[in-house]
């Protein structure tokens, strides 16, 4: 990886992964084992409730007591405007609902910005093993199984049609039906569809290689500021509608071949369109 060169970032990095890596065990351990076979149907979505409130404190009560006149924007509702010019945008559980079931891929995503750009970036994944970071201008990497760190590049050039994308599909039942319907239209031009269940995680997924591409709507800044910048440390090109960053209409990212043939894709399939 190549250092980072501000003080100020790193000293943001250092801070994220500490929160990431103390909210990652505490939702790790504290999952109850019987959760997804709870015997009402409240009673599990209670539980990750409080967990997730849980974590978004513990991240929230850590970064405030080194850094007390920061801002945050959080998930379960941590938001102070701060006079630093520092904000963190903090996801303490991407993957609720696998999360809920037992499956392995959910994340705790932390960034920072300075005056409103993103500089800094954790995703830490407990149940895979593996946190993913980077630092603007500085690159990307991973901590894993593997000994040391990992600098993250995305894929090598491929044709739309060689592709593996992932997607997600949002929870109102209307909206829903028509990303499958778009989903469906696409998966005959590409070589396979996936769907993880975490935006955060898939974005550190094409930074990893993983994937060639990712799209979704219904996004929030909480959703995708940290693997955003993971994404585009490792490579990867970034943005929403033509001309347009991420945001809540399209989250698009994908390798440079990918990219811009998957973004005009969608947008003849009326992708971001209600």
């Amino acid at each position: 990886m190549t250092a980072p060169l501000d003080p100020l970032h790193s000293e943001l990095l250092h801070l994220a992964q500490e929160a990431a890596r103390q909210a990652g065990a505490l939702l790790r351990d504290g999952r109850p084992a019987d959760l997804a076979v709870a015997a009402t149907k409240s009673s599990p979505v209670d539980v990750v409730t409080e967990m997730d409130l849980a974590a978004e404190k513990l991240i929230v009560d850590l970064i405030s007591g080194r850094r007390p006149d920061d801002g945050f924007l959080g998930e379960e509702g941590a938001s102070t405007e701060g006079t630093s010019g520092v904000r963190w945008v903090i996801d303490p559980l991407d993957g609720t609902v696998n999360y809920l079931y037992g499956l392995p891929t959910w994340a705790v995503s932390i960034a920072a910005e300075v005056d409103g750009e993103t500089v800094a970036g954790v995703v830490a994944a407990p149940m895979r093993g593996e946190t993913y970071q980077a630092v603007l201008g500085g690159g990307a990497w991973a901590t894993g199984a593997w000994e040391g760190e990992r600098p993250l590049v995305c894929r090598p050039p491929a044709p739309l049609d060689q592709a593996l994308v992932s997607t997600g599909f949002n929870y109102v039942t209307e909206v829903r039906a028509r990303q499958a319907e778009i989903a469906a239209r696409l998966i005959p031009l590409v070589r396979d569809i996936r769907r993880g269940g975490s935006a955060a995680i898939d974005l550190c997924d094409l930074a990893c290689g993983r994937l060639d591409g990712y799209y979704e709507r219904g996004l929030h800044p909480w959703d995708v500021a940290a693997g955003d910048l993971i994404a585009r440390e490792a490579g990867a090109v970034t943005g929403g509608r033509p001309g347009e960053h991420p945001s809540a209409e399209l989250t698009l990212a994908g390798t440079p071949a990918v990219f811009e043939p998957l973004q005009r894709l969608l947008g003849d399939f009326g992708a971001w369109q209600d």
